[in-house]
């Protein structure tokens, strides 16, 4: 991949293969980022999985970093009252899945009653391309409605592993304090160590680094407790 000179600049006393304790490495992607914008703070997380394996839930980040989400709701009409008390964005049924058919795609989390999942089943080949499909793993079909915003409204996000067996996410931009981005980091941390599978062997979280949008990777000294 060829790089830019702002990138060629920052890396040019960097040491790619140093590794730091969190705090630090925070600082560190701090310092390499030289974008005009506030840049994201993406983190990375390699863990020792089996083919057969996978590792993937939500976390709810302690300090949130985006605007707040457009919520869709799928729903019957006795569960419409609840779910626009809990700030969805749109509720509906058919209505909905018909303006999604047409192209329609102003939200950004769909969620759904399990008695909904037929009908939004043939959405699948447009809501799934773009991750937006209602899933009960990530906690976005259930019954409990307001429970399921009041958390996706905290800032609940999504991770699971790629087929690498690496798990990318977003946790913050870079102009935040490096300690709230630090807390970001530790609670997906935590969450995926909590999501070992019983049947994995060995040191569970292999490796973790952290970067900004246009920065290199900095390594942070992050192992099994």
């Amino acid at each position: 991949m060829k790089h830019g000179k702002k990138y060629a600049e920052s890396v040019k006393n960097y040491d790619g293969a140093a590794s730091f304790e969190l705090l630090a490495a925070l600082d560190t992607v701090k310092s390499l980022s030289k974008a005009k914008f506030d840049e994201t703070v993406d983190l990375s997380v390699k863990v020792n999985l089996k083919k057969s394996q996978s590792v993937r839930d939500t976390v709810v980040l302690p300090h949130q970093f985006r605007g707040e989400k457009k919520v869709l709701v799928f729903c019957k009409p006795e569960k419409e009252k609840e779910a626009q008390d809990a700030g969805a964005s749109y509720v509906g049924a058919e209505d909905l899945i018909e303006k999604i058919k047409g192209g329609w795609l102003d939200f950004d989390v769909a969620v759904a009653t399990p008695d909904m999942m037929k009908d939004v089943g043939k959405l699948g080949m447009v809501l799934g391309r773009r991750g937006l499909m209602p899933n009960p793993k990530a906690g976005t079909v259930t019954a409990d409605l307001k429970g399921a915003l009041a958390e996706l409204k905290k800032g609940r996000v999504e991770f699971r592993a790629d087929k690498t067996g690496v798990v990318h996410l977003a946790v913050g931009k870079v102009s935040m304090e490096s300690d709230k981005l630090a807390e970001n980091v530790r609670a997906v941390v935590s969450e995926i160590r909590r999501k070992r599978p019983v049947e994995a062997k060995g040191e569970f979280v292999r490796t973790v680094s952290i970067s900004s949008t246009m920065g290199p990777g900095v390594w942070v000294a992050l192992r099994d407790e």
